[in-house]
């Protein structure tokens, strides 16, 4: 495209100053170089742009009606390289996510606020779907990344791992636990539980921590999504098992308490399709979101 944009812009400057010695010296080439550049443009639309005779040039008629479309094509490929650049510094451009709900509701919000205070012209769209779906929807490109579980049988999918995303207890600050620095799985089975519902990655873990210990658990509330799960048991309807990041204790309501007997975590890990590049706008968020890890990981220990 270069080469043939040259080659245009040499028949839009004779044009424009009917003179291949002036056009040449503001476009900074021989005469002869300019000459060939319009006679090369002439044979490969098949039409003659100019009529040279010993008084200098003159557009021909089919000079004047390509005059038009030829001045457009500049434009639009200037406008391209511009836009081309604009995505490379991250000026523009969107991104798409696919996040677990407990991400989609605390950690990848903090990122968004943090990476548009830079890149306030990128959109960003967000799905906050199970950890199955993540994968799904990563392999199916309709995202650019996706922010969940890595599973050995998606080989075409790359992972890399963020954090560790332990399990914890969420229980109303007036309960019977909130005073609790730990807690055992034997010792929540004593109690009416709210857990996700059966597509959750998070109820799978659960379930399988429950079979191992041979103990029984009453599930009295299932959930779709975490802040539904938080907001029952801010009504004191039973006690929550959900990762550590889910919960936000800043309104005094809700207490975290750590389950340690078993401990219980799933890795969270970008996932993108291992066939595609990440656009750079990409990239740049994947920075900001791990270093807001990193600042929530110093602050209340997220991923230790």
């Amino acid at each position: 495209m270069k080469h043939e944009l040259r080659h245009v812009r040499a028949f839009l400057k004779v044009a424009e100053l009917e003179s291949f010695t002036r056009a040449a010296g503001e476009l900074h080439v021989s005469q002869s170089a300019l000459t060939v550049q319009v006679k090369q443009l002439e044979e490969e639309l098949g039409v003659l742009l100019f009529d040279r005779n010993k008084r200098g040039v003159t557009i021909t008629a089919a000079g004047r009606d390509m005059l038009g479309p030829l001045q457009r094509l500049v434009l639009d490929a200037e406008a391209i390289v511009g836009y081309a650049r604009d995505i490379t510094a991250v000026r523009t451009g969107s991104i798409a996510i696919a996040a677990l709900p407990s991400i989609a509701a605390d950690l990848l919000p903090r990122a968004m606020r943090a990476f548009l205070r830079a890149n306030a012209e990128v959109r960003l769209s967000v799905h906050d779907v199970v950890a199955d779906r993540v994968r799904e929807m990563v392999a199916a490109r309709t995202v650019d990344f996706g922010l969940g579980t890595a599973s050995r049988q998606d080989r075409d999918i790359r992972a890399t791992p963020l954090y560790e995303d332990r399990l914890a207890a969420f229980a109303p600050s007036n309960h019977a636990l909130a005073k609790h620095r730990e807690i055992s799985l034997k010792e929540l089975a004593e109690h009416v539980l709210i857990l996700p519902n059966r597509e959750s990655s998070v109820r799978r873990m659960v379930e399988a921590a429950v079979a191992r210990a041979r103990i029984a658990i009453t599930v009295r509330h299932e959930t779709n999504y975490m802040p539904t799960a938080l907001g029952l048991v801010r009504r004191g309807l039973g006690v929550a098992i959900l990762p550590e990041s889910a919960g936000d204790e800043s309104k005094g309501e809700v207490v975290r308490i750590p389950i340690r007997k078993p401990a219980m975590s799933r890795q969270i890990c970008a996932l993108w399709r291992a066939d595609r590049s990440l656009s750079p706008a990409a990239e740049r968020f994947l920075a900001v979101l791990q270093n807001e890890i990193a600042a929530q990981s110093r602050v209340r220990g997220l991923g230790r």
